[in-house]
């Protein structure tokens, strides 16, 4: 992965391409998965294969929520810190509370 200036900034974060094509990537394989347990329920598949296919899309969300975070911490949180702006990590323990649920 290539290593870029931290561009987060009012809330936005300019992405590299390589990070934007990454994380595009694997919504879009999230969307058929998505689409794919649509049409199993529309035609009747067995519950126990939709649940299957449920615990996929999931396992998907978790990996891309883990890419996502290692990215912010890697460049927003590391930047923020060296930059003096120690207030990012409360903001980072308060998103990993969130995603502790």
């Amino acid at each position: 992965m290539e290593k870029s200036k931290c561009e987060c900034t009012h809330k936005t974060k300019e992405r590299s391409e390589t990070e934007y094509t990454r994380l595009i990537h694997r919504l879009n394989r999230i969307e058929g998965q998505i689409r794919g347990i649509k049409g199993m329920v529309e035609n009747s598949a067995y519950c126990t294969d939709i649940l299957i296919q449920v615990s996929a899309v999931n396992s998907a969300l978790n990996s891309f929520s883990k890419e996502l975070l290692a990215n912010h911490i890697r460049t927003c949180v590391a930047e923020d810190i060296r930059g003096g702006r120690d207030e990012v990590i409360d903001d980072l323990v308060n998103t990993l509370q969130k995603l502790m649920k």
